[in-house]
């Protein structure tokens, strides 16, 4: 029971950190880590799912975009994701994903 408790307080700090680290990065890198996040997990259930990184690749052809940075950029994060041998929920892959974007980005400064 202690376990829980000590996990539950550990994951709700980590929470806390990311929201704090959040608000420290401009909104539009706050964009594209959330973007990036939410690729990311549809790459991933894709790839539970059992499409071929060729079908999930077509798919994104034919999606449209906002910017045009991000049509490539799905491509690798796709790419990425499929080449990892995680069998994790798309949910984990993306607060991941997430978490470590940003700290990329509080790196750079």
């Amino acid at each position: 029971m202690r376990t829980i408790a000590i996990t539950v307080a550990t994951l709700s700090l980590a929470a806390f950190a990311s929201t704090v680290e959040a608000k420290e990065i401009s909104k539009s890198h706050q964009f594209a880590c959330t973007w990036g996040s939410d690729m990311a997990a549809g790459a991933q259930q894709s790839k539970l799912s059992g499409v071929s990184l060729y079908g999930a690749r077509k798919q994104l052809q034919v999606r449209k975009f906002k910017q045009p940075w991000m049509r490539m950029t799905a491509m690798g994060i796709t790419e990425q994701t499929y080449n990892s041998s995680s069998k994790l929920k798309p949910a984990a892959i993306k607060q991941i994903y997430y978490e470590q974007c940003i700290r990329h980005e509080l790196a750079q400064r």
